[in-house]
């Protein structure tokens, strides 16, 4: 499913150039977005948006990879600025091989990371090769691929 087809309100089913999509997007309809990589593998899909309350910025999406029914899944929190909103073909892309993806650092869902401690955002940030929230310039939104 995808943030179209979550669309509850209507925001973007409007004319081209109305509404608040691509660049303002309700948290609500990203949740069930596949993931992409370049080469087209399909890398899972966001199951939650994780908010940072001091700044009031966007700081992950976790991504579900791998498993079946649920079982076996690993999570992965990715920085919101390592993702890139697809418009055309809806879904989001992240700039990683599947099976370096297998090797991210990650968690299951009963044993979630203290994602506020210094040193596990480090990590992150350096696996997935972005900066800090406070040095982004985009203000927390997923740069767009509309081609």
């Amino acid at each position: 499913m995808n943030f179209e087809e979550r669309d509850t309100y209507g925001m973007y089913k409007g004319q081209e150039g109305e509404g608040p999509g691509p660049r303002l997007m309700g948290a609500d309809t990203l949740l069930g977005n596949d993931v992409y990589n370049e080469k087209e593998e399909d890398l899972g899909d966001i199951k939650e948006i994780m908010l940072d309350m001091n700044t009031g910025q966007v700081a992950y999406a976790v991504l579900s990879f791998g498993g079946f029914l649920g079982m076996g899944e690993r999570l992965f929190a990715v920085p919101w600025d390592a993702l890139q909103l697809d418009t055309v073909n809806k879904r989001f892309m992240l700039n990683v091989d599947k099976e370096r993806l297998e090797n991210a650092p990650g968690f299951d869902k009963d044993h979630w990371p203290d994602m506020a401690d210094p040193a596990w955002r480090s990590e992150i940030e350096s696996f997935y090769e972005t900066r800090p929230p406070t040095e982004q310039s985009s203000m927390g939104q997923p740069s767009q691929r509309t081609h």
